[in-house]
This record gives C-alpha cells, sequence and structure tokens, in this order.
C-alpha cells in the first residue's frame, strides 16, 4: 500500500491567535492509541481548551479533547487524557526557560497528519490584554474597508 502524503489537518484553534500574541511555533509528534488515531482519521478534535506544559522534563498535551471511537470496544481512550508530546531535547530546553518567564504559555494551533504521523503545531504565547484584542479587530476591519473601497474604485473605471 502506498504511503500517506501531504498535509491534512484535522483541527485549528482560530481562537488562540485572537486570544495570545504567537511569538514562536513548534511542530511536535502525538503519543496516540489506537483508536484516537482513528478518531482524528474521521476527522474529531476540539483544541479549543488545550494546552502544553513542561513536566520533567517532558512537554504534555491537557486538555484536548478527542472523542471517543465510535466503532471502539471496552479498550477505547479517555477524551480528554494527557498526551506526550515528542519533541527534540534542545527544543524542549528552550520551553523550559520560556515558560518560566511570566506570561508564557504553549498552545496548540494546529492538529493534523503529516506524511501519515500525527503532528500538533504549538504556539509560544503571550495572552493579550482585552484593549489590544479591540485593537486587532479595528485593524483587520480597516483593512478589510481599504480592500472593498479599492475593488469598487476598480470596478467603476
Amino acid at each position: 500500500m502506498a504511503r500517506e502524503r501531504g498535509r491534512t489537518v484535522v483541527a485549528q484553534n482560530r481562537k488562540a491567535r485572537h486570544d495570545y500574541h504567537i511569538d514562536d511555533t513548534y511542530e511536535a509528534g502525538i503519543v496516540l492509541t489506537g483508536t484516537e488515531v482513528k478518531a482524528l482519521r474521521a476527522g474529531k478534535a476540539s483544541l479549543v481548551d488545550g494546552f502544553a506544559e513542561v513536566r520533567d522534563g517532558e512537554v504534555w498535551l491537557r486538555n484536548v479533547h478527542i472523542p471517543e471511537y465510535d466503532l471502539g470496544t471496552w479498550n477505547n481512550h479517555a477524551p480528554r487524557r494527557s498526551r506526550k508530546l515528542l519533541l527534540r531535547k534542545d527544543e524542549i530546553s528552550k520551553l523550559i526557560g520560556k515558560t518560566r518567564e511570566t506570561g508564557y504559555t504553549l498552545v496548540p494551533l494546529t492538529l493534523y497528519f503529516k506524511d501519515g504521523y500525527a503532528k500538533i503545531e504549538l504556539a509560544l504565547a503571550r495572552g493579550k490584554k482585552a484593549y489590544d484584542k479591540r485593537h486587532t479587530l479595528a485593524e483587520r476591519e480597516a483593512k478589510r474597508e481599504a480592500e472593498r473601497a479599492m475593488a469598487n474604485a476598480r470596478r467603476k473605471r
């Protein structure tokens, strides 16, 4: 059987870019059980409440919801269990140093399959204040209005 190629997105955390300033991103593998992989291949997962933490020199993904596999048996997985992330040692040491600083957290952005392997894109992020969120929304709205005005001007020619 031919090996799977490319990148297939399973879940995205769109709210993370709204709630956090993204400083750096990392790609990590995930240690999963068989029924978790089958549930992900069916396109079911939620990253909304998820976060990652560094504990005992390892990175763990917490609160990510992968629902139970419909055709699973008595050995189905727990939907919100902690899952170990696979990163290089130098990346983990950077994350340990950064997360000890105040205000930094590890947030999952995207869960996807890359060449057949389940991967997650982690972001080293700082929380936004309410006025930062309003400022971002105002910038986006102003950009949208400018694009609309330019498109209308082009049409009138």
